[in-house]
């Protein structure tokens, strides 16, 4: 996973500024907090939680098979692009 350095704040930023932290999750989608210089946290704008909730949801959805199918559809590695469920649907047909 790529992080851009643009979506990493510390845990005393984000006590310390949340409201600026929040528009750059905006902004970004999410930011990635960081403690002791260590992965602590992450936050989610709330349309990247939604997107990522439907998606969730999605695929508890689907049977083993289908869930596996779309697994296998996905880049592994490199730039991803978002997925849509309306996208995952037709990729399962």
């Amino acid at each position: 996973m790529n992080i851009s350095t643009n979506a990493i704040v510390s845990n005393s930023e984000m006590i310390k500024n949340y409201r600026v932290c929040r528009e750059k999750a905006e902004n970004c989608g999410k930011i990635f907090v960081l403690k002791n210089n260590q992965p602590d946290a992450v936050l989610f704008s709330i349309r990247e939680y939604e997107r990522l909730s439907a998606f969730i949801e999605y695929m508890e959805s689907l049977e083993d098979i289908d869930m596996e199918a779309v697994i296998d559809s996905l880049p592994k590695e490199g730039n991803r692009r978002e997925y849509s469920i309306d996208l995952l649907k037709k990729e399962l047909k």
